[in-house]
């Protein structure tokens, strides 16, 4: 059943990518858009944190990230305690393509608050706090609002 609601979500997000994009040409790649949700979900990551996070090389992570830049979807941010070193972060360009589908995800759980009593809602916030802590240990994500 979780497949399920896991399929219905990627199919909403695709439904109004596609609907959005179909009298112009899209601007980022498939695997372009899985960097951007990568380095979304990181939380402004070192180009360094995210090649290894992507299991590829510093070397392929900078062409990637240098085509997101040209293409206005990522900048990089100085870090204010290490000159040296940059963070990615999306840009609103991203964002605005991001709430496709994050719009959809609050909808949902809008529906759910409505539909279960408060009880229901405090076990199945205690299962996906389970299955995101414990049961996906191969998946380190920062807690929201730190860098990677």
């Amino acid at each position: 059943m979780f497949e399920n609601v896991y399929d219905k979500f990627k199919l909403h997000f695709y439904q109004e990518t596609f609907a959005r994009f179909q009298n112009r040409e899209a601007s980022l790649t498939t695997v372009e858009a899985f960097a951007m949700e990568a380095i979304h979900a990181l939380g402004s990551p070192t180009v360094h944190e995210f090649a290894n996070f992507m299991r590829i090389s510093s070397s392929n992570a900078a062409y990637k990230i240098g085509s997101l830049i040209r293409k206005g979807y990522v900048e990089k941010v100085q870090s204010e305690s290490d000159g040296r070193e940059y963070h990615l972060r999306p840009t609103q360009k991203y964002l605005d393509y991001y709430s496709i589908s994050s719009h959809y995800i609050h909808d949902v759980m809008e529906r759910i608050r409505e539909r279960f009593s408060d009880e229901d809602l405090a076990k199945f916030g205690e299962m996906l706090s389970v299955m995101s802590d414990e049961l996906m240990p191969e998946v380190t994500v920062p807690a929201a609002g730190t860098n990677a």
